[in-house]
């Protein structure tokens, strides 16, 4: 009977328990084997494996962060070198990065505070505002322009100018707010320098005026703006003649109509380190010759190099840089 039932088993494939199944026969059956699958408690947990409980999947799924968000406005990343730097360490470098030494470009009321010494500047010309003599139509209508930038910048438009001191020498100070539709030259801005360069004149004060524009002349007035040009060339020329300094400080970007006109009619021209400074970008002036362009060309230490400007000052010496000019001219 054994027999039999042997003989019967010998052709079977006798199913063992999960647990005592083992990949080595000597293997004693109750202790596990190294190659034993994972218990499927195990493999459940590893696939929930950072599964949130249902409150936090709740917050979650509602926007809800479990930790605190940075609040806004607090750094400010350089865009040249791409450090991180606290608002207020930036503020106290007078917007430079303290990393790479990159000039970030700043307000016209800004200006006044860093260079101007505090609560002397009088604004002249206050009152004066754009109108829109083509009625130009684009995207936004010029008007319209005019209202956001000048919620932007706090400013009636893209320059500011007055009278006041630096280091106690009086002056007649104008600055141009790239900011302001790029620091275009329209009527109102041409107008406003050229009532700084008559008031110079007429107080016998040496002139300084901080030039920051990416658009040059206005487009949205059309040939009135390229008046803006000859006005206050001609002013300048009046300035000339009356024996009286001129101070240009060109900032990044100084380009178009502003630096073809009186930004580089300066006695003496300064610029801030790496500012782009030309007429065409240089984008337009390769596609126009046809030849590539060297690596820093228009920048601030290229034309010192070639003669158009006369000197690259860091902001945080421009202040004494100025007061040392204005004694020796005066």
């Amino acid at each position: 009977m054994n027999q039999s039932i042997d003989s019967v088993l010998q052709g079977t494939v006798v199913q063992k328990p999960l647990a005592l199944m083992t990949e080595n026969p000597q293997q004693p059956a109750n202790i596990p084997s190294k190659s034993k699958p994972k218990p499927q408690v195990a493999n459940q947990q590893a696939t929930n494996k950072g599964a949130l409980p249902q409150e936090d999947a709740a917050k979650r799924k509602s926007g809800v962060s479990r930790k605190k968000s940075i609040p806004a406005g607090l750094w400010t990343k350089c865009t040249e070198c791409g450090t991180v730097i606290f608002n207020k360490t930036l503020l106290e470098n007078l917007n430079v990065c303290p990393k790479c030494n990159y000039h970030f470009i700043i307000g016209a009321q800004e200006r006044v505070l860093q260079l101007l010494d505090e609560g002397s500047f009088v604004e002249i010309a206050s009152t004066l505002k754009s109108k829109d003599p083509l009625g130009f139509h684009g995207v936004k209508s010029y008007l319209e322009k005019l209202v956001q930038d000048q919620k932007k910048t706090g400013l009636q438009e893209a320059c500011l100018v007055g009278q006041g001191t630096l280091d106690s020498i009086k002056i007649a100070f104008g600055v141009t707010d790239s900011r302001f539709i790029m620091g275009s030259m329209g009527s109102v801005v041409g107008e406003k320098l050229t009532r700084l360069i008559e008031l110079a004149i007429d107080k016998k004060l040496p002139l300084v005026i901080i030039s920051g524009s990416g658009g040059g002349a206005r487009m949205y007035e059309g040939a009135l703006s390229l008046m803006q040009m000859a006005k206050t060339s001609a002013a300048l020329g009046n300035l000339s003649k009356a024996g009286l300094p001129f101070i240009s400080v060109l900032t990044n970007p100084t380009m178009g109509g502003v630096m073809a006109s009186f930004a580089a009619l300066g006695d003496i021209i300064i610029a801030e380190p790496r500012a782009l400074i030309g007429f065409a970008g240089p984008r337009v002036i390769e596609q126009t010759i046809r030849q590539k362009l060297p690596k820093d060309f228009q920048t601030s230490e290229f034309l010192l190099q070639h003669g158009l400007i006369d000197m690259v000052v860091e902001r945080k010496d421009l202040k004494n840089t100025l007061a040392r000019l204005l004694r020796y001219l005066s």
